[in-house]
């Protein structure tokens, strides 16, 4: 006879509330470990006075953890609101409200940074950073297509490439290493209003390097 499973809301509650207290004390270890790699499982169970199976129960594997706890930053950075981005009508200034909430993100909290440079050190994490920054590309290709008019992006020819490049221009300019480069002397308004500016060059970059017209992204008809 199969085990009844059944759903307690105080159990559940006090789930959740453990889970919270994990992700927590990964998060604090991580801004006082020197790289990603320090923070093991183990380490994280007991400062956070919780057994290590609870911690692979609650989140899987370490990586999991990881990911866990680069969402909850996401998420309290204020990328939640990219759909706002996504929801404008006009695609151009759905990519400038894109620009904004990452200049937030990226200088809202000294944790992010740290957590974007332990990347370099910890494969597992790279993996993790990685696959969130995709996030960011697929936001941008699809404001892109939109900017493009109803053929969407072509399978081939001068319009796809010229897409392709504008694409990875601007994944690359609103990522946080550009953010930070260009941080160094200026204020987060003006960060932010050149990393706009960038970003529409990338968009109609005028005449390319070989002398011959690029064009926009805009459809001819348009």
């Amino acid at each position: 006879m199969a085990r009844r499973t059944y759903s307690s809301p105080v159990r559940d509650a006090a789930a959740a509330a453990r889970r919270a207290q994990v992700l927590e004390v990964a998060e604090r270890l991580l801004r006082e470990a020197d790289n990603a790699a320090a923070v093991a499982m183990e380490t994280v169970a007991a400062a956070a006075g919780v057994t290590r199976l609870t911690v692979y129960k609650q989140f899987g594997s370490r990586r999991g953890l990881l990911e866990a706890v680069f969402d909850h930053r996401a998420a309290q950075g204020g990328l939640s609101r990219l759909p706002e981005a996504m929801a404008i009508d006009d695609p151009r200034q759905g990519l400038d409200r894109l620009v904004e909430i990452f200049c937030a993100f990226w200088g809202g909290d000294p944790a992010v940074g740290r957590l974007q440079a332990m990347a370099a050190s910890d494969p597992e994490f790279a993996e993790t950073v990685d696959a969130r920054n995709e996030r960011r590309r697929q936001a941008i290709q699809v404001l892109l297509a939109r900017i493009g008019g109803p053929e969407r992006i072509p399978k081939s020819g001068n319009q796809a490439g010229r897409r392709r490049d504008a694409v990875d221009l601007i994944f690359t300019l609103t990522g946080y290493a550009t953010y930070r480069s260009l941080k160094r002397n200026r204020s987060d308004a003006e960060v932010c209003a050149l990393l706009k500016a960038a970003c529409a060059s990338a968009l109609d970059p005028g005449p390319d390097a070989r002398g011959t017209a690029a064009g926009s992204l805009e459809s001819p008809s348009r």
